[in-house]
Parts: structure tokens; C-alpha cells; sequence
């Protein structure tokens, strides 16, 4: 039997399925494209589609599975659905941030939000600004909010500093 990712992020995208599968594998580590299917002659009346032309691409992030869908152009990503990429490091934030902005939407920046080239949100978080955050000391917690309301790309040494007044 095959091993199934019970619950699978499921991407809709216009023509651009494994153009963007293989630009987000190219940028997480241990990642790959593990399987593309076509579009055939049966359905072509509902779905369009030349026979022969991708379907959907399923592919790993870092371990995590997903698949992109060649649907049409009906449905485009929002905001209320984002990727959270956890970072330990400022190098981490620096390089998420670059990749996944390269040639999207500036004006969709802010808070360590950033939306790609084709339109899907992420989150660029480093784990320490969560666990600032969630200290009990509500004067603190609130100089990090302040700090982060501030900022597009998410800079740690600058919400360290915040913390500690």
C-alpha cells in the first residue's frame, strides 16, 4: 500500500502547476517532484485541456506533500490561506524571504507576510518572535508587537531588541 499524507495542501493554479512546483521545490531542502499526471481526451468537453498537458504535480517540501492542479483561470489564491515557514536563524528569514518574494507582489508585504510570484501567502516567522510573543510579560510581548507592526521582512536582532525595552 502507499504511504498517504492524510491531509494534503492542494494548490489551484491557471496553467502554472509545474512551472511553481518546481520553483518551491528549488528553494526548500529535501524536496522533489514526485509525480505529474496529464490531462486526456476524456472530459475535454468540461475541462479544456489539450490532451497530453499537465494535469496536477504532486511534490515534497521538505518532507511535506502537496499538489498543484492545472484547473483554470476560476479560482486565485488569498491571503486567508498562508504557509508558515518556521526560521532559526536571521540567514533563514533572509533567504526565505528573497526566493519566495523574488518577482511578487511588494505591496502584499508586511508583518513577515509576503505573497509570491503566483499569488499564494506565506509567512516568513522566526521561532523566536513566537516565543517572545508569548511571554507573560505583557509590557514586553506588547514592545515585540509594536516592533512587528513596524516591519515587512521580519528582522530578530532588531525584535530582540524590542523585547528588552
Amino acid at each position: 500500500m502507499v504511504n498517504v499524507q492524510r491531509i494534503t495542501p492542494f494548490l489551484w493554479f491557471d496553467t502554472q502547476a509545474e512551472e511553481a512546483a518546481k520553483f518551491y521545490v528549488s528553494i526548500f531542502p529535501h524536496s522533489k517532484i514526485t509525480a505529474t499526471t496529464h490531462y486526456s481526451e476524456a472530459g475535454r468537453d468540461v475541462h479544456h485541456k489539450l490532451p497530453g498537458s499537465v494535469l496536477t504535480v504532486g511534490f515534497e517540501l521538505d518532507g511535506l506533500h502537496f499538489t498543484a492542479l492545472n484547473g483554470g483561470p476560476q479560482f486565485k489564491f488569498t491571503e486567508a490561506v498562508s504557509f508558515v515557514v518556521h526560521c532559526e536563524t536571521q540567514a533563514e528569514v533572509d533567504h526565505y524571504w528573497s526566493k519566495l518574494g523574488a518577482d511578487g507582489d511588494p505591496k502584499a508585504q508586511q508583518c513577515g507576510w509576503l505573497k509570491d510570484k503566483y499569488g499564494l501567502s506565506w509567512q516568513i516567522v522566526p521561532n523566536a518572535m513566537i516565543q517572545m510573543l508569548s511571554d507573560p510579560d505583557k509590557t514586553k510581548s506588547g514592545r515585540i508587537m509594536q516592533a512587528l507592526m513596524q516591519m515587512k521582512k521580519l528582522d530578530i536582532t532588531k525584535l530582540q531588541q524590542a523585547f528588552a525595552g
